[in-house]
């Protein structure tokens, strides 16, 4: 299974939220294969996506598949 951000709901893990309009996305692994290291890569990607999105007047979609 990949990873992916999804929109915060009732699950609580690590969180990021976007700048430019607040709204929250965990990002969750498989719990046998977390790296803390690559989570946070995975967020700097992340945070430069919603920020692209927020460019182009687009909205956030519920799920996005971060890199492997």
């Amino acid at each position: 299974m990949k990873a992916v951000a999804i929109k915060k709901s009732s699950r609580k893990m690590g969180t990021l939220r976007c700048d430019s309009c607040g709204e929250d996305f965990f990002i969750g692994h498989n719990p046998a294969s977390v790296e803390k290291g690559f989570a946070e890569k995975q967020a700097k990607w992340l945070e430069k996506v919603l920020a692209e999105e927020h460019e182009r007047d687009k909205k956030h979609p519920d799920r996005i598949e971060l890199p492997d």
